[in-house]
């Protein structure tokens, strides 16, 4: 008996200390109301401690068929301001616009501002005539984060190629969970969001990057590690950088987007 008058007087001080002392001036209970007060802890607690009030998350209007009131809008359909050209006099991006839609032009080109974790939304089409092109050739093109994280762009439909470089890859390192592809000439989405590595000040990682897409609404990549760059020759490997733009690639196909747009996160 007294072993158990312990673990009761035991249970009763667990009880006031978790809820605040509204046990302490409570009269000496017996063994059996101590066991039933203590098996009402998780909710007494879970009610008074668990529930998180402030901050207040800031509202952000999500307005159909436009993007979130927080979003920074890179191509509206009407200017290419955002961008230049990524060679390294950087002028004024010439990819031409016409009816809302952007095409890809000579060269590769980059958002003038850099930018680190992001939420990117972008459409893209690829062409709709398809005759004579197979594999890498047919409709591609990248999108690039800081200039060197790839996520592929290509016509994916009945077209055999290596599977980390189709559509919706994180190029050469991570093929899709399932191919989600629409047909030629089709519009498609991509949603994106990017982690950024972090690097200590000797240069080491010290955190990978990480991508989770979702294409054409359909989960595809999955927090997603990067082993480093996505080269084309050769294996990934991380060099230390700061923060930097993203990358709309050339690749000779007559590729198109539109609607495009991120979130800083």
């Amino acid at each position: 008996m007294i072993k158990i008058l312990t673990y009761a007087a035991a249970a009763t001080s667990a009880v006031a200390l978790l809820t605040g002392g509204a046990f302490a001036q409570q009269p000496a209970q017996s063994p059996e109301a101590s066991a039933e007060a203590l098996s009402e802890v998780p909710s007494r607690v879970q009610a008074h401690v668990s529930e998180i009030w402030e901050p207040v998350p800031r509202t952000v209007a999500t307005p159909e068929d436009a993007p979130p009131s927080d979003a920074i809008v890179l191509f509206d359909g009407t200017s290419m301001d955002s961008w230049i050209m990524a060679a390294e006099d950087g002028g004024p991006a010439n990819w031409p616009v016409s009816d809302g839609i952007v095409s890809v032009g000579s060269g590769d080109i980059v958002t003038a501002d850099s930018f680190c974790d992001v939420q990117l939304h972008i459409e893209w089409r690829t062409p709709a005539e398809i005759e004579g092109f197979d594999g890498q050739d047919r409709g591609n093109s990248g999108i690039m984060f800081h200039r060197q994280y790839e996520v592929q762009v290509l016509d994916s439909v009945d077209n055999l190629t290596y599977v980390n470089g189709q559509a919706a890859s994180i190029y050469k390192q991570h093929p899709p969970l399932v191919n989600a592809s629409r047909g030629p000439g089709e519009w498609q989405t991509y949603d994106i969001v990017f982690e950024s590595p972090i690097f200590a000040e000797d240069g080491r990682l010290r955190k990978p990057a990480y991508m989770t897409v979702f294409h054409n609404g359909v989960l595809v990549q999955n927090h997603a590690e990067l082993a480093g760059v996505t080269e084309y020759i050769g294996y990934p490997t991380y060099s230390p950088h700061d923060c930097g733009p993203i990358l709309l690639q050339d690749h000779n196909a007559d590729v198109s987007y539109r609607n495009i747009w991120l979130r800083p996160l």
